[in-house]
C-alpha cells in the first residue's frame, strides 16, 4: 500500500545554498506548502553536511512534511530522516532497505525508463521519479522524459509518482493529469525571488 503523505510538490534542494540562506530558503518553500523536502548537497563537507541535515530536519517536522537524503543512507540512517532518494549510481536498493529498515521511504530514480521502475517497485521501493520532462538548468544533459511515459507508468505501476526537470505553474497541470503525484522542483523554487509565492503557485495543481 502507497504512503498517501508522497503527495504534493516536493522541493529538492539548491547545493549553492547553504547555511542559514538554506535554511530560509526551505522555511519559505514549507510555509508556501511543500510536502516533502530532499537534501540534496554533493560536497565532501561530512560536518557540515550533518548540520544542515539535522536542522533541515527538524524544520520539515515542524511542517508535518516529509524529509529525504540524496543519496547517503548512512546520513539518513544517523539524523533519522524519513528516507532517502536514490540516483542511478547511488547505493542500491536492497542495501539502504537493509540499513534504514521497513518503516524508512526509498524513493529511486528513473530517468525515462519504464522498465527501471518496474524493478525498483518489485525491489520494495516507495516511490519512483521519471524526468526530465521540460528543458532544465539543473539537469541539462538528463534524458528526455514523455508525458506519454507517466500515463503508461500510472497504468502499470502501485507506486505514486514524482516527475522532475523544468518544471514551472504553467506546465505543472499537464504533469499531474498525465498521472504525477510529486512535482519535484529546484530552480521553479529556489532560483525565485520570492520562494513561498512560488511554492503557492506551484501547490495549486494538488487543490
Amino acid at each position: 500500500m502507497s504512503d498517501p503523505r508522497l503527495l504534493g510538490l516536493y522541493a529538492v534542494t539548491d547545493g549553492r545554498l547553504t547555511g542559514e540562506p538554506l535554511l530560509e530558503a526551505v522555511r519559505a518553500a514549507l510555509a508556501g506548502g511543500t510536502r516533502i523536502v530532499q537534501y540534496r548537497d554533493k560536497s565532501a563537507e561530512p560536518q557540515r553536511r550533518r548540520h544542515e541535515a539535522t536542522r533541515l530536519a527538524s524544520l520539515c517536522r515542524d511542517y508535518q512534511a516529509l524529509f529525504l537524503i540524496n543519496d547517503d543512507v548512512a546520513l539518513a540512517q544517523e539524523i533519522d530522516a524519513d528516507g532517502v532518494h536514490l540516483g542511478q549510481t547511488d547505493a542500491t536498493l536492497s542495501d539502504a532497505r537493509r540499513q534504514l529498515g521497513r518503516h524508512k521511504l526509498i524513493g529511486v530514480s528513473c530517468n525515462n525508463r519504464l522498465e527501471r521502475a518496474l524493478a525498483a517497485q518489485q525491489q520494495g521501493a516507495d516511490y519512483v521519479a521519471f524526468g526530465r520532462f521540460f528543458p532544465s538548468s539543473t539537469k541539462p544533459d538528463a534524458p528526455q522524459a514523455e508525458l506519454a511515459l507517466l500515463e503508461q507508468a500510472r497504468q502499470q505501476l502501485d507506486l505514486p509518482i514524482a516527475a522532475i526537470g523544468g518544471i514551472t505553474p504553467d506546465n505543472a497541470p499537464r504533469l499531474r493529469e498525465a498521472g504525477a503525484d510529486m512535482l519535484a522542483v529546484v530552480n521553479a523554487l529556489f532560483g525565485q525571488d520570492d520562494i513561498e509565492t512560488a511554492a503557492r503557485h506551484l501547490s495549486r495543481c494538488f487543490d
